[in-house]
């Protein structure tokens, strides 16, 4: 029966070729698809195309409630130890100290941009507490050439590639010297040198951009990813599953990194979704996935550089879950303690905060103690304060600048909207805070 089959596929293919086929390996795959058919039909197993699967004659329905969660990786413990030698990842002494310096001073320039904000200096801030780790821990196992997809939240990643201290603070301030002109809100920031695309504040747009541009590396084949990362809110958006999708049929490479803070600015995990977290979403697009623990930077680097090579020599997409508790407030405009008791937010941040743990570790090993933390903290203070004031001090660009960059050479309509705009601030400059703004031509 098997063999009458084949033999009648093979003269079904080349009676087609001249018409469809033009290649021996088209031939090879349908004798292969006629093959699984008939196999499958002799000793019943389901044929349907998109499934693996079974017949049973028993009536099962999956009740994911029942099912054990995904477990989360960690290579550190709350002591600061391997928890399995085998997973330290050796890093030079180095490259550990500037991931420390990295995560505490972002931490610091919080501090300082928080209050800014909250002084009426600024416009807008969102802080970084409690997911420093999966910054530096992800950005540390990249290659600085692989392209970022960021969310809003990823300061740290920015930090790590070296985008300088000054160039935060012009961007918050939205001066003469911020690279994106002063045209986005504070945080929205981006890179074209660091091979970072600019933020923008609507969720996961980012996520079908991401894969699209993993598809055109893989076309490219340049030995590249993309990392896209998103919280766990943004999975909630039809975005999210339009690029996972995307990202998996077509075998892109790109590494999806979300961020499970346990919070959608006011909106708790158990209001969010009823699954296992992001990660158990993975199987049903044909992912690859792991759960990491988002406040051990080693286990966080570990994870995505393996998921980096993985996405490279296999060139399909991973997604890594990295769980984590966001201790500030999900921006400047929330008080998170309408919907969380600070109780809740002291012991996350007393008792499992990235940056304690990593501490302990480099104590452990000697590469730190306590006149050296001192030291630092002193010394990032400073090199904050003064990025602040000189940031502080630039005027911001010339208002004509609104209408510029739109077209390679401005058309008739905006230029009269220009001009209208300059003469009737020439006429109400009194009304008008141009003191703070370079001068319009």
């Amino acid at each position: 029966m098997m063999s009458r089959l084949l033999i009648q596929a093979l003269k079904i293919s080349n009676s087609i070729i001249p018409q469809y086929l033009q290649s021996s390996s088209a031939l090879i795959n349908r004798v292969k698809c006629f093959s699984y058919y008939s196999t499958s039909a002799e000793i019943g197993k389901p044929n349907f195309p998109g499934s693996r699967s079974e017949f049973i004659s028993k009536l099962e329905f999956i009740d994911p409630d029942n099912a054990e969660g995904i477990p989360v990786y960690r290579a550190l413990n709350a002591d600061g130890n391997f928890i399995d030698a085998s997973q330290d990842p050796k890093l030079d002494e180095s490259t550990v100290l500037k991931m420390y310096k990295d995560m505490t001073l972002l931490n610091t320039m919080d501090r300082v941009l928080y209050d800014s904000q909250r002084q009426g200096r600024i416009s807008f801030y969102m802080t970084n507490y409690g997911e420093e780790g999966t910054h530096i821990g992800s950005a540390a196992a990249l290659d600085p050439k692989d392209l970022i997809y960021g969310q809003y939240r990823e300061a740290g990643v920015l930090m790590w590639r070296g985008f300088p201290l000054q160039q935060f603070m012009h961007q918050c301030y939205g001066n003469a010297k911020d690279i994106g002109k002063g045209r986005q809100m504070p945080v929205h920031y981006g890179s074209r040198d660091l091979n970072f695309v600019t933020i923008s504040s609507t969720l996961a747009t980012q996520m079908p951009q991401a894969s699209g541009s993993a598809y055109a590396f893989k076309r490219k084949q340049n030995g590249l990813c993309v990392i896209c990362y998103f919280g766990e809110g943004a999975a909630s958006e039809g975005d999210a599953h339009a690029a996972f999708n995307f990202a998996a049929v077509l075998n892109c490479p790109i590494i999806f990194f979300c961020r499970n803070n346990g919070y959608a600015i006011s909106t708790p995990t158990k209001d969010q979704y009823r699954g296992d977290g992001i990660a158990s979403r993975a199987a049903g697009y044909g992912m690859l996935s792991v759960r990491v623990d988002g406040n051990d930077v080693f286990a966080v680097y570990n994870a995505t550089k393996k998921a980096r090579e993985m996405c490279i020599s296999q060139s399909r997409p991973v997604l890594i879950e990295a769980m984590t508790y966001r201790i500030g407030h999900h921006s400047t405009s929330d008080d998170s303690s309408a919907y969380r008791s600070v109780d809740e937010v002291s012991h996350w941040d007393k008792t499992d905060n990235p940056i304690s743990r990593f501490r302990r570790y480099m104590m452990n090993q000697g590469l730190w103690d306590d006149d050296k933390e001192q030291q630092w903290k002193l010394d990032s203070r400073k090199m904050v304060m003064k990025a602040f004031a000189a940031a502080e001090s630039e005027k911001r660009g010339r208002p004509e600048s609104l209408f510029e960059d739109v077209y390679d050479e401005m058309p008739d309509h905006l230029k009269q909207q220009m001009n209208s705009m300059k003469n009737h601030v020439k006429q109400y400059k009194e009304h008008y805070p141009l003191e703070h703004y370079q001068p319009m031509s």
